[in-house]
């Protein structure tokens, strides 16, 4: 199925000529039925001789409602260009016809409506117009057929060109990540919020959980409709209306995007390749409206290169470097077309390369070159884009951020890996986290950093806190170990800490004295330990190294100490099968006290548990 939209200058018959080809009358406002003009977007449909059927978007075309002509026309896969015989080509017409091109509509046929006013000689002189204002677009040669709503004159043969015309048209594309640009949201009674658009990318079923961009709230799909029929799934490349539950009508709006949770980013910010076109300038800081789908976001261009390098103003027709900054938030993808307007008139157009980008310095070569080796658009550019914005992120989750299917990413994914440019760490296939080497080295050299200055700042410690690392490097607690584990041999897991390569705590020598005389205090007393207050640096310092032991309740043990309990003790157990606090009280020979401490520091080791009164060895627990 394929999605057809109009284009043309007011009053050139399009929406005549549509309800001549489907019986439908596109236009479903009282007020553009009584003024006889459209102002909103229109839909209709049709089944072509072949039997194909063809949705169709019918736009405005006076030139105060351009902007939702664009709401409608970027997902199309042909175009028909309504030019009244009579008239010939006019403003809108033009302005049209450059944002199709710039939209990069590469298939169209021209209808020349109203051909039952004008004689045949002067249709032969506007179908000549209409081919010379063609010329140098992407809708060049597109054939001409001249018709009559009123008289049906050519209807057959326009269904036919267009029919024709669609031979050539690509199959939708189906890469697995469905997105609908929502261009119309209503209430039907009975049914609840109905959202429509042109899905593209993937497919959507009836119970699937979605979700609208911007904004992330969820909602699940109650019911689809494909022309007015029911069915179960919606095919990439249809015209589709949406019931969805869970979602109230005024939650929803045109120029958000639905589709599966997570899979839209919600863009502040992009990096594009912009034309202007003939006659329009483009300049550094220019407030502009930009269209990308059925959105439209008021925004600021930073060029960031024009003709030269540097320059403020990109005049037309050329083409340059330029970042917007939106004023709020989109939601699209890279490679995403779009078009730029200002004070009601088009001023150019482009295709997206980045999302959410820094903010460039302009008079940065390394800033255009990274950008137009991402422009190139081969499978490697196009993932390293992505893996760059989202990273760490999963072979998977990078994979769905672009246009491939799961098949080519994964050998693009190998094959990056293999250069050294990726890095894997756990997990195999799809499910390994990703990151770029550029990221882990820059990661590497600022744990080291921060590792350094931990260390300096508490030289009796043997390690910092996994935790407190990885909140410093404002990473992900998923994936965390994996990427600890690429961060080696500068960074050194230690149980819950890292420390640098080579570290070792050096006690100055105050507190070497002072951690001899504890040590050696807690030696002499065993299991009878004198009660110490120690400074928290060197008691962690202590137990750090495994010197003693801290067993709770004020009890500090030396570490032989503790071995030598813990030895006798699950002996015993072994032997009696358990042991109650008085009878280990006895077999220690200590108090009450230091036996209860001991005790619950082997339950919490792992080693015994509580039966009753009693301790049991946790292997022999209830035999």
């Amino acid at each position: 199925m394929f999605v057809l939209g109009t284009a043309g200058h007011v009053d050139h018959g399009k929406s005549s000529l549509i309800q001549a080809l489907t019986g439908i009358h596109p236009d479903r406002l009282r007020e553009e039925q009584e003024r006889g003009m459209t102002i909103e977007l229109g839909f209709a449909w049709m089944t072509l001789p072949s039997g194909r059927e063809v949705s169709i978007v019918d736009v405005p075309g006076h030139v105060r409602f351009v902007r939702h002509m664009l709401a409608g026309i970027g997902a199309v896969d042909l175009a028909l260009l309504v030019v009244a015989a009579d008239e010939g080509v006019m403003p809108q017409t033009r302005e049209h016809l450059a944002i199709l091109d710039l939209l990069e509509v590469r298939h169209a046929v021209v209808a020349l409506t109203k051909a039952d006013l004008v004689d045949t000689d002067w249709t032969d002189l506007v179908a000549e117009e209409v081919r010379e204002a063609l010329a140098g677009t992407s809708l060049a040669g597109a054939p001409v057929v001249a018709v009559s709503s009123a008289t049906g004159a050519g209807l057959d043969e326009l269904r036919a060109t267009i029919d024709a015309a669609l031979d050539t048209v690509p199959e939708p594309h189906d890469i697995g990540r469905p997105r609908l640009g929502i261009d119309r949201a209503f209430t039907m009674s009975g049914f609840g919020t109905v959202v429509t658009g042109t899905l593209l990318d993937g497919r959507l079923a009836v119970g699937d959980t979605v979700e609208v961009a911007p904004g992330r709230r969820s909602a699940r799909i109650r019911g689809l409709q494909t022309h007015r029929h029911d069915v179960p799934e919606a095919q990439p490349g249809t015209r589709v209306a949406v019931n969805l539950a869970g979602l109230d009508t005024d939650e929803v709006s045109r120029g958000q995007v639905l589709a599966r949770p997570g899979r839209m980013t919600e863009v502040r910010a992009f990096d594009a390749r912009v034309r202007v076109l003939d006659g329009q300038a483009l300049r550094h800081n220019l407030r502009v409206a930009v269209h990308a789908g059925s959105a439209e976001a008021h925004a600021r261009a930073r060029v960031l290169g024009g003709g030269v390098l540097g320059g403020d103003t990109i005049d037309g027709p050329g083409e340059g470097w330029v970042q917007f900054i939106l004023a709020e938030p989109i939601a699209v993808t890279a490679g995403d077309l779009f078009v730029v307007r200002v004070s009601d008139e088009t001023v150019g157009g482009g295709r997206i390369v980045d999302l959410n980008p820094p903010r460039h310095r302009r008079t940065s070569p390394a800033v255009i070159e990274r950008l137009a080796t991402l422009a190139a658009g081969t499978p490697e550019s196009r993932l390293l884009a992505a893996l760059e914005r989202l990273e760490p992120a999963t072979a998977a989750a990078v994979a769905g951020a672009v246009e491939l299917d799961r098949a080519e990413a994964a050998q693009t994914i190998e094959a990056l890996i293999a250069e050294g440019i990726v890095r894997s760490f756990g997990g195999a296939g799809m499910d390994a986290l990703l990151m770029t080497s550029a990221r882990l080295d820059a990661l590497r050299a600022d744990a080291t950093r921060r590792l350094h200055a931990y260390h300096a700042a508490h030289p009796l410690r043997v390690t910092m806190p996994r935790e407190e690392l990885r909140s410093g490097l404002a990473l992900p607690a998923r994936g965390w170990t994996a990427i600890l584990d690429g961060l080696a041999p500068d960074v050194q897991a230690h149980g819950d800490g890292v420390a640098a390569a080579g570290w070792t705590p050096s006690p100055s020598a105050a507190q070497q004295s002072a951690i001899d005389a504890a040590v050696a205090a807690l030696e002499a007393g065993g299991l009878q330990p004198p009660r110490l207050t120690l400074d928290a640096e060197i008691e962690g310092y202590l137990e750090a190294t495994g010197t003693i032991l801290d067993c709770g309740d004020g009890v500090l043990l030396h570490a032989p100490a503790f071995e030598r309990a813990r030895a006798a003790l699950t002996a015993a157990m072994r032997e009696r099968g358990s042991l109650t606090l008085a009878e280990a009280r006895d077999l220690l020979d200590t108090n009450r006290r230091n036996t209860q401490a001991i005790l619950e520091t082997l339950d919490r080791l792992g080693v015994t548990r509580r039966q009753g009164e009693a301790r049991v060895l946790r292997g022999d627990a209830g035999a």
